[in-house]
C-alpha cells in the first residue's frame, strides 16, 4: 500500500552511509524522510546537518534527521544497514570480516523488530551475502522483503570496464557479475551483450578472463591507494532503493534468497515496490554452473560458521 510519507533509514554513518545518504539527496527520489543511526550518535546528528545544507539546491526535498530503532524503526518502507567493521587495507577479503560483523548484524536486527518493522532490508554490510542471510534469520520477515546490494556494483564495474574497451557508453553494456560479492564472483559471459552482439563473441576467452578478474580486483585496488570504497556502492544503493520505492520492477543483481542452496546471493532479479517480485532462472553454460556452485559453496561455509557461532 502506498504511503504518504515515504520513510527510509540508513543504519551506520561512516564512509558507505554517508555516501549512501549523499546520493539520495542528490537524486531524484520518492523518499520524504531520511533517518541516520549509529552508535556514535553524534555523528549521525553531524551528517545530518552536513546533508540538509544540500535541501536549498537538492532537486528532493527531505526531512533529514538522526534517529534510534526504538523511536524510527517502526513506520519505515526501507532500513539500509551499511553498519560494521570496514575491510581493511593488506588484501584482507570480505569473508575475514565475517567473525567481526556477524554478533553486530543481531544487535541491529532486533531493536528494528521490536519497534515494529515490516519493511524491507537492504543489507550492504560485508561479508555482504552472509550479512543478508543473518538479516533474514535474525528478522523473521518474508525472504521477499529482505535484500543485499548483492553484485550490482561488481556488474557496474564489469560494464565500467567493458565500456573502455569497446569505447561505448557504460550503460549500453548488458552484463552482470554474480554470486558471491567477493572473491568467487563470475561474469556471465554467455548471457552478456551490446545491442544484441554477444560480448563474448568480441571478446577471446583470454580477454574474457582477464576482464573478469580486474572487475573482481578493483575494491582492493581502491582500498589499497584511499583506505575505502564508498562513492560506487552510494551510487548502487540509492538505485536500489529508488528501484524499489518507484516500483520500477527493473532487473538488478542483488543478493536475493536461493531456496533449493538456503543462501543468498547476486543473482538478476525483479526488483520493485513488494521488494523481491521474481529471480530470474537464467540458463548458465557448464563453465558458469560450475563457477555458480563454488560461490554457493564459500558463502554456505560462511553461514555455517557464523550460524555455528551464534
Amino acid at each position: 500500500m502506498q504511503k504518504d510519507n515515504i520513510k527510509v533509514m540508513i543504519v551506520g554513518t561512516g564512509n558507505v552511509g554517508a555516501s549512501i545518504g549523499y546520493c539520495m539527496v542528490t537524486s531524484k527520489t520518492p523518499i520524504n524522510e531520511l533517518v541516520l543511526v549509529d552508535i556514535n550518535e553524534e555523528d549521525a546528528e553531524g551528517e545530518a546537518m552536513d546533508l540538509r545544507d544540500t535541501l536549498a539546491v537538492s532537486p528532493t526535498f527531505i526531512n533529514i534527521h538522526s534517529g534510534t530503532y526504538e523511536k524510527d524503526a517502526g513506520d519505515c518502507d526501507v532500513i539500509i544497514i551499511t553498519a560494521g567493521i570496514p575491510q581493511a587495507k593488506g588484501g584482507e577479503t570480505r569473508m575475514q570480516l565475517l567473525q567481526k560483523n556477524a554478533s553486530i548484524m543481531q544487535g541491529i536486527v532486533e531493536p528494528i523488530m521490536k519497534a515494529g518493522f515490516n519493511g524491507i532490508f537492504v543489507v550492504v554490510s560485508n561479508p555482504m551475502d552472509v550479512m543478508t542471510y543473518l538479516v533474514w534469520k535474525y528478522s523473521g520477515l518474508p525472504t521477499e522483503q529482505i535484500i543485499g546490494s548483492g553484485t550490482v556494483l561488481d556488474s557496474a564495474r564489469l560494464r565500467f570496464k567493458i565500456s573502455e574497451k569497446l569505447n561505448v557508453s557504460p550503460k549500453s553494456v548488458h552484463a552482470y557479475q554474480v554470486g558471491e560479492h567477493g572473491d568467487t564472483e563470475f561474469t556471465l559471459w554467455s548471457t552478456s551483450d551490446l545491442g544484441g552482439m554477444p560480448l563474448n563473441r568480441m571478446f577471446t576467452p583470454e580477454e574474457q578472463a582477464q576482464i573478469s578478474e580486474d572487475t573482481k580486483n578493483v575494491a582492493y585496488e581502491i582500498i589499497n591507494r584511499k583506505g575505502a570504497t564508498y562513492y560506487g556502492i552510494g551510487s548502487c544503493v540509492t538505485d536500489i532503493v529508488n528501484n524499489i520505492l518507484f516500483d520500477e520492477r527493473r532487473v538488478m543483481p542483488v543478493s536475493t534468497y536461493d531456496a533449493f542452496t538456503d543462501t543468498f546471493f547476486g543473482w538478476p532479479s525483479v526488483i520493485g515496490r513488494d521488494g523481491v517480485i521474481d529471480r530470474l532462472e537464467v540458463k548458465t553454460t557448464e563453465d558458469e554452473g560450475i563457477k555458480l556452485q563454488q560461490s554457493i559453496n564459500a558463502i554456505k561455509a560462511a553461514i555455517n560458521e557464523a550460524t555455528a557461532e551464534a
